[in-house]
């Protein structure tokens, strides 16, 4: 019998497009995250990130959760769910004020945080995030801890990730009809983030480009923070249905052939190695069945991928995603277990290209540890720093300075170029 979870328990809900996974973790003595169990259940109500069908998602939810707390022995109450539908913008915003040169007390960091507050505009989105990132002393910026130092000027940048209210509530309500409480409801690359990339890379400069099934989210981190976000409508999915299209079968035996047949990369023997395909028209004739060529099934992939990578590198150049800084990108999700995809994608978007993989997590199972599983892994984490949100700060009359988030940005990248 499942016992009642005890407290310190995380629990990670990532509901995608084809599928909706689950962790529970805890934290170990060393503060490192042991998994407990996972589940994963295909999805078949959610399109492009959003939910379609709201009972085909609760139940794939309600059996990913039961099958995770089986492994576990444990029955969780809560969970921390991951979003990454389109809609998602992500925003810097200043705050600054006096004070005189005194030593920075807790109750000016208090203060700040609280001005903070005010100076989000979400412009008719609902904030995900709203957390403060790094302070300034007297125009330094990285500064992690102001505290007992002396300065005429603090000011605080704060990260801020919005959506489409929607969306956002749709699978709130989803969650909670399959008698779970939402803790909280996090931005997709943020966790992934977390997950994938080190802290060194997060502060030069680092792009991160989430394929998922239906949505490919390009994500730009500098000085240590997301200050960048590009959603697109299109993913691993895409890539399945022109299998299908092409050569009349089933999307199931698209999606096998993708797997186990397909590569991002041709290579000369590929027209010699023979692929079995049903089409759906000779599914009654067990001997009707056709046969093709690698080299086939890896033109309808490159096509495919050719676009996608033109849609990606729009993005970055978007982005402002260039120079010295523009050099590393991380390559995670469902679609990067593709065969060959990072040397494809270095070669197609010019620039040093690496899988993201989770990592930090003890006891996670092999078959959920490629990039397709990233934000999951990355939900624990997020949930096991559970950072300052300034969404549960009371409003004050304090009036702030807020500059514009790109001009930020440029400032970041300017900064990060003088150090390379």
């Amino acid at each position: 019998m499942a016992k009642v979870a005890p407290d310190g328990l995380i629990t990670a809900l990532d509901i995608g497009s084809s599928k909706v996974s689950a962790m529970i973790a805890k934290k170990g003595d060393g503060g490192e995250l042991i998994v407990l169990g996972t589940g994963q259940r295909e999805s078949r109500g959610v399109k492009r990130g959003y939910i379609a069908d709201m009972a085909a998602t609760e139940a794939a939810v309600r059996e990913a959760v039961e099958q995770a707390e089986r492994i576990a022995g444990l029955n969780i109450e809560d969970v921390w769910v991951g979003f990454s539908a389109g809609g998602l913008v992500s925003d810097v915003a200043e705050v600054e004020f006096e004070l005189g040169g005194h030593r920075v007390e807790q109750g000016d960091i208090d203060a700040l945080l609280t001005a903070g507050r005010q100076s989000i505009d979400p412009q008719g989105r609902m904030v995900l995030h709203a957390q403060p990132a790094l302070y300034t002393l007297d125009g330094l910026t990285g500064v992690k801890k102001p505290l007992g130092l002396h300065a005429d000027r603090l000011g605080v940048h704060i990260h801020v990730v919005a959506a489409d209210g929607s969306p956002v509530r749709n699978l709130d309500l989803c969650v909670r009809s399959a008698h779970l409480e939402v803790r909280s409801i996090i931005a997709a690359p943020v966790a992934t983030g977390l997950a994938c990339l080190s802290e060194e890379e997060r502060e030069l400069g680092v792009a991160l480009v989430e394929m998922g099934a239906g949505i490919t989210n390009v994500s730009l981190f500098a000085g240590g923070m997301l200050v960048g976000l590009h959603s697109l409508p299109m993913g691993a999915n895409d890539i399945t249905d022109d299998i299908a299209s092409a050569f009349g079968t089933r999307r199931q035996q698209a999606e096998r052939m993708k797997c186990f047949h397909g590569s991002a990369n041709a290579s000369p023997r590929d027209n010699h190695d023979m692929i079995p395909v049903m089409p759906i028209a000779a599914e009654d004739d067990e001997h009707a069945g056709v046969q093709i060529t690698k080299a086939q099934l890896i033109g309808v992939i490159r096509q495919r991928l050719d676009y996608q990578m033109g849609e990606v590198r729009k993005a970055l150049t978007q982005l402002k995603f260039e120079g010295p800084v523009g050099r590393q990108v991380v390559l995670t999700g469902g679609g990067a277990e593709l065969k060959g995809i990072a040397d494809y994608a270095q070669q197609a978007l010019g620039r040093s290209v690496r899988l993201g993989r989770p990592r930090g997590l003890t006891g996670l199972p092999e078959a959920h540890g490629g990039p397709a599983f990233a934000t999951l892994a990355g939900l624990a984490f997020y949930a096991a720093a559970d950072p300052v949100d300034l969404r549960t700060v009371a409003p004050t009359g304090q009036t702030v300075h807020r500059p514009s988030g790109m001009g930020l940005f440029r400032k970041l990248i300017q900064a990060a170029r003088a150090n390379y």
